[in-house]
């Protein structure tokens, strides 16, 4: 409240209170007395204060009159009164009486603010719902009126309180019911308001039988012939149904289309002026139309439209929308929104186009509705938006409608022509060639969906012909539209002539044909796009004449000498130039007028000089325009010189295939053998868990030998064995680390052989173009024969490895056991000095064992490094694969080929030095073990040493090759 009392303040001069300092008094009065005759008086001052001085009476009083409604429910006076001060206050309608004007001090939306104020407080909404229960007249109808005042000023706010508010929709729906006509009129208002762009408060007004209430309301009302309350019906039916499936599901699934029926069948009118059609006869009729066109929109589900429809036509709805079409009399308006009606029900409809087919208008002789239509359509003396009603109806009629199509294309046929009838063909034949453009477009238009997406059609539409002149042979309509064209007609005209030849010709190749074998035809057409660009109808023509252009490209069957595909793309290009051509094209979809029409398939403009596309061209036009942009743009895509590479190359790229296909068989059985040495390495890898669990269980074995005493000469025999059997083991896996080094030399070694064979075979292919001679071919085939053999050989050799570490483990593994064995069988008889030299030997076993472990962690890196080199190698074939699967694009990819090569081939080398770092790392390793060994007392030949040497100058000697590299 604060807000405004800024401004208020007294009068200064004749001693007279301000209306403030009234207002204070009255407000102090009501909020003090004792006596309910005394507030009552105080507020019924209020009251007439509150139009004259609103900010007063709501800044200082909204609260006092709050609590009055709360605190004096059982005097409906005083409660009258302080809601219809509120509503004065509130309201943005009230001004001052006897001709004084608005203070200028109030600020502008007075009403909405004190709204605000009062919505804020979410007990004041409860509160005015709780009166709404209330029967008696002075509180129900000032509560609606609150309401409607509230919902008009704040409606968005007031709807979020009274959801969430407990029956706050129910108990407004109940004043529908009221047997006073005034409250129930009003709730009616105030339901209109409630549910304007809420879909929830939409759905929960639906719920509560608001349609049946609606229609009984109507039906009462006198349906069509009824006033200002029917209105009321139709616009919160509207409100219910539009833009939300959920009620229009709820509508027909309750069977109430079935009652719309009745508001259709019109009464004899009376022979007057007016024709015995009211003005809110009219208004009614038109808001009942557009209920019926919110259930079968072209927007809606399509399944829910068709449902709607097959209603419509077995409850006779649409007989009735009929009878009206046909009626006379009928306002211009209403028989515009009748006919944009019945488009929406027949449109894609069979059963209902059927039916509207075969009604007839009530003319001497009776004609079929379609041609009355037509007529009206064609005639330039009929307004605008009923011509553009009757297309519209045209259009839906021939929607997904082929009988109805071939019955339109044989009205125009010379064979089923009747010279006594007035035919559709006729009719639209005499609209195309009219000296109105309106007319011209209407009736190109009604012929475009008369052949859309119907070759067949189209192909009998070429048999249509029309007499020119007298003595002159008759002229094909195709080439009559042409000739229209050329004469340069208006803008309209134009654009409609260009959309049905575009779609005539689009999709039909004999029409194509027949449009190229007039030889004026495309001459004209360049010469339209290859034109200075003009206004924008002028530079929009020209994107027409582009895209028909196009159409003759994209759907040439070469049947026509010298306008062959190539030869036409060749004049494009000549001519108009592929860029000027594409910049023409794309001109026509940026134009207002298409956009506009692409939104939505009925026409709805205001003015006539608005027409300018149809939503089908739109939708054939974008489906169509990169087809006819490839069609015309693949002559750049085409080089003699890469065509004579390609020729040359022919041979060298047969042999590639089969020996790509050779290396697949090769590769697939390598894969196979991958996936096998994997599933042995974790094999492998459980058995060397499983034994470093032995080890373990060894080693705590070992701690209970040293705690206790005793021992034999049996368990100093069998530790000495068992020392002898670890030695051996590791001999052994000394001739496996050799294995593996030489291993990996085989590998390195292959890698090197591919890269080279790579490369011969790329230079013998990129060397100018020639075929290889067929030794070389023969070699190079033969190489990598013997590539794959190497491989077949290492990897056979890996798989001789393998079972030798598995045989390696198994010994490890019996070892162990008979350690345990052992150890548990005679811990009770170690005794004296021999038990202390047992403990020495069990703790250097130990030691050894460790070393063992780490031997085989050892070997198992080694195996999983021979692996990778494996599947690099794989990769490196599948390689040298797509390098030859390169050599059959052109001379200029060669080059990038090659230095993909080198790159390979450094990567190799790379690699190669990665190798040589981990095999020093190995050999490192191994002397540790031979140093901890030696340390441990165990003896080496001589033999082992010279292989130390030898390795040692192996490794020097791989480090100086390296470095020369």
């Amino acid at each position: 409240m604060d807000y405004f009392r800024k401004y208020l303040g007294t009068t200064p001069g004749a001693g007279q209170p301000s209306g403030a300092d009234t207002v204070e008094k009255l407000n102090d009065r009501v909020q003090s007395s004792t006596l309910l005759d005394d507030r009552r008086d105080a507020v019924r001052a209020l009251k007439s204060l509150s139009k004259k001085y609103r900010l007063e009476v709501g800044t200082q009083s909204m609260e006092t009159l709050i609590q009055v409604l709360q605190t004096d429910r059982a005097d409906p006076e005083i409660m009258g009164y302080a809601l219809d001060t509120l509503c004065n206050v509130m309201s943005n309608e009230m001004f001052p009486e006897d001709g004084e004007s608005i203070p200028e001090h109030y600020p502008e939306d007075l009403g909405g603010q004190f709204t605000e104020i009062f919505i804020k407080n979410m007990d004041n909404t409860h509160l005015l719902l709780s009166l709404l229960e209330e029967y008696d007249f002075h509180i129900r109808w000032p509560t609606v009126k609150l309401l409607i005042i509230l919902l008009t000023n704040r409606s968005k706010d007031l709807q979020e309180a009274i959801l969430v508010s407990p029956m706050g929709v129910s108990k407004m729906m109940d004043l529908l019911s009221d047997s006073r006509e005034i409250i129930r009129n009003d709730g009616l208002l105030l339901l209109n308001h409630l549910t304007k762009g809420n879909a929830n408060i939409q759905k929960i007004v639906a719920f509560e039988n608001a349609f049946e209430r609606l229609l009984d309301i109507i039906s009462m009302e006198d349906n069509s012939d009824g006033g200002i309350v029917v209105e009321d019906c139709l616009l919160l039916l509207l409100n219910l149904l539009k833009n939300n499936s959920s009620n229009q599901t709820f509508f027909k699934e309750g069977s109430f289309i079935h009652k719309l029926t009745p508001f259709f069948e019109l009464q004899p009118v009376e022979q007057s002026p007016q024709g015995g059609w009211s003005a809110q006869k009219v208004t009614n009729l038109h808001l009942m139309l557009q209920v019926v066109r919110t259930l079968v929109a072209p927007s809606n589900p399509h399944q829910q439209t068709v449902i709607c429809q097959n209603v419509m036509n077995k409850c006779r709805l649409l007989h009735q929308l009929c009878s009206i079409l046909m009626a006379s009399g009928v306002p211009a308006d209403v028989l515009t929104e009748t006919i944009n009606t019945v488009s929406e029900v027949i449109r894609g409809n069979s059963s209902n186009q059927e039916y509207f087919a075969s009604v007839m208008a009530p003319s001497t002789p009776p004609r079929p509705a379609i041609v009355v239509l037509l007529m009206s359509m064609v005639n330039e003396k009929q307004p605008f938006v009923l011509r553009c009603a009757v297309l519209y109806c045209f259009q839906s009629f021939l929607f997904k409608n082929e009988l109805g199509q071939s019955q339109i294309v044989q009205t125009l046929l010379p064979s089923t022509a009747d010279v006594n009838t007035i035919s559709a063909g006729q009719l639209l034949c005499g609209g195309l060639f009219s000296p109105d453009p309106l007319s011209n477009w209407c009736a190109a238009v009604a012929l475009l969906h008369a052949i859309l997406e119907n070759s067949k059609e189209k192909e009998q539409l070429l048999r249509v012909q029309l007499a020119t002149s007298i003595g002159n042979p008759p002229v094909s309509l195709l080439q009559q539209c042409m000739n229209l064209l050329a004469q340069g007609p208006r803008f309209q005209t134009r654009v409609g002539l260009l959309m049905l030849l575009s779609i005539w010709t689009a999709g039909c190749p004999a029409a194509t044909t027949h449009f190229l074998t007039n030889m004026a035809n495309v001459p004209f057409l360049i010469s339209q796009i290859s034109a200075s660009d003009g206004d924008e109808q002028e530079m929009l023509v020209q994107g027409l004449c582009a895209f028909l252009l196009g159409i003759a490209v994209h759907y040439n069957n070469d049947d026509v000498e010298g306008y062959t595909k190539d030869s036409l793309r060749q004049v494009i290009e000549k001519r108009i130039g592929l860029e000027m051509f594409t910049d023409k094209l794309g001109q026509v979809p940026k134009f207002e007028g298409y956009t506009k029409a692409a939104k939505r398939p009925n026409v709805h403009y205001k003015q006539s000089n608005e027409v300018i596309f149809d939503y089908e061209f739109t939708r054939i036009f974008k489906y169509l325009e990169n087809d006819i942009l490839k069609s015309v743009s693949s002559i750049q895509d085409e080089s003699p010189v890469k065509n004579t590479n390609f020729e040359a190359h022919d041979n060298i790229v047969l042999q590639y295939k089969s020996l790509i296909r050779d290396q697949d068989v090769e590769l697939c059985k390598v894969r196979g053998e991958v996936n096998i040495l994997r599933s042995q390495y974790d094999t492998a890898q459980k058995k060397i868990d499983e034994m470093s669990e032995q080890v373990q269980q060894l080693k705590d074995q070992n701690s209970l030998l040293k705690v206790r005493s005793g021992g034999t000469q049996s368990q100093v025999e069998i530790t000495k064995e068992a020392g002898e059997e670890i030695a051996k083991l590791k001999t052994e896996l000394e001739d496996k680390n050799k294995l593996v080094t030489e291993n990996n030399a085989t590998v390195e070694k292959l890698k090197e052989e591919l890269t080279i064979a790579a490369a011969q075979a790329l230079a013998n292919s990129s060397s100018d173009g020639s075929q290889p001679e067929p030794n070389e071919s023969a070699m190079l085939q033969a190489t990598i024969h013997r590539l794959q053999s190497d491989l077949g050989e290492v990897n056979a050799k890996l798989k001789l490895r393998e079972e030798e570490v598995n045989q390696l483990n198994t010994k490890l593994a019996e070892t162990n056991k008979s350690l345990t064995e052992e150890g548990a069988a005679t811990p009770e008889r170690a005794t004296g000095s021999d038990g202390e030299a047992a403990a020495a030997r069990v703790a250097e076993l130990e030691s050894r064992l460790s070393s063992l472990e780490e031997s085989n962690k050892t070997t198992t890196s080694e195996r999983d490094s021979l692996q990778v080199q494996l599947q690099k190698s794989t990769q490196e074939s599948n390689a040298i694969r797509e390098t030859l699967k390169k050599s059959e694009k052109s001379q200029s990819s060669f080059s990038e080929e090659k230095k993909q090569i080198e790159e390979d081939r450094d990567t190799l080398k790379k690699e190669q030095e990665d190798l040589l770092v981990l095999l020093a790392d190995q050999d490192l390793k191994m002397k540790s073990y031979r140093s901890k060994l030696k340390e441990l007392g165990h003896k080496f030949d001589d033999d082992d040493d010279d292989d130390d040497e030898e390795d040692d100058d192996i490794d020097v000697d791989l480090e100086d090759e390296l470095e020369e590299d």
